[in-house]
């Protein structure tokens, strides 16, 4: 069986993984809703992010019917909707961001139709400093125009794996993986649910075994604990739901940012523990 190799090789999140892998460190990335709870939190929400330990940040793009989210992302998208979020909007957060940090590598998450809708999306995403996209309900057969236009301008289109994708199945996704593989460890939406961290490890051994592009693991993650023990089996941790229900509670700016920190700092330190 050959092991599929990474691509971009000089992209941020290609760089940002060898650097960590080189400090024998997982990743811990990090995700929040463009545009929640209010516009003006976003960018200072990703700046105390990275100051809490986040390596990567994956940027939620607002949808109206955002299927794989549970209560928490889907309540944050409907506020951002009603603040009048767009796509170009979030395009410009991450210019705005890059104006201070051009290292850490942003990845944005969303639906197909978002994307679709906007003319020039991969140039004007490139332009705006954005490193990777996740789409949710992109289904791998129907990726490689996508793939190969945002792979024009330096940006990777990260691919998911289900726990219910069969092995052959998985190989055909990691064969034409970029960025990193984003395992999705709950058969659920996000936030949901008890980890099953046998499984978790099972089938992240098996993937490390079949490609060269990290592994990072999502859903389910909600704190240092859980953080801690799925990073013994993973390349990145992915950790949305928990800070998107801090952004929620957060009663001003400086407030989100300080609970952010805080969270992120805590999570950070029980992986490294």
């Amino acid at each position: 069986m050959s092991r599929s190799q990474q691509q971009n090789p000089t992209g941020r999140i290609a760089k940002t993984f060898d650097q960590l892998r080189s400090q024998s460190k997982t990743a811990l990335v990090a995700f929040v809703t463009a545009g929640d709870p209010e516009p003006g939190y976003t960018v200072p929400a990703m700046h105390a992010l990275v100051s809490g330990g986040a390596n990567l940040l994956e940027l939620g793009i607002p949808f109206s019917d955002p299927e794989a989210e549970g209560p928490a992302i889907q309540a944050a998208n409907e506020r951002a909707l009603a603040q009048g979020m767009t796509l170009s909007k979030v395009l410009s957060m991450v210019a705005e961001f890059r104006q201070q940090n051009d290292a850490t590598p942003v990845i944005l998450m969303g639906y197909l139709n978002s994307v679709l809708a906007m003319e020039n999306f991969a140039e004007r995403a490139g332009a705006a400093g954005v490193d990777g996209l996740i789409m949710v309900n992109l289904p791998m057969e129907e990726g490689a125009d996508l793939r190969e236009a945002l792979a024009a301008h330096n940006m990777d289109l990260v691919s998911l794996v289900a726990p219910t994708s069969s092995n052959e199945r998985a190989q055909a996704i990691t064969a034409n993986a970029s960025g990193f593989i984003y395992y999705v460890s709950l058969k659920g939406t996000t936030g949901s649910g008890a980890l099953a961290v046998d499984e978790v490890a099972e089938r992240t051994q098996y993937l490390r075994s079949i490609t060269d592009v990290p592994v990072c693991v999502g859903f389910g993650i909600k704190d240092a604990a859980t953080a801690a023990v799925v990073a013994q089996h993973a390349d990145g941790v992915v950790v949305g739901s928990a800070l998107v229900q801090l952004m929620a509670q957060s009663s001003s700016v400086d407030d989100a940012v300080a609970r952010l920190q805080g969270a992120t700092t805590a999570i950070r330190q029980g992986i490294d523990a």
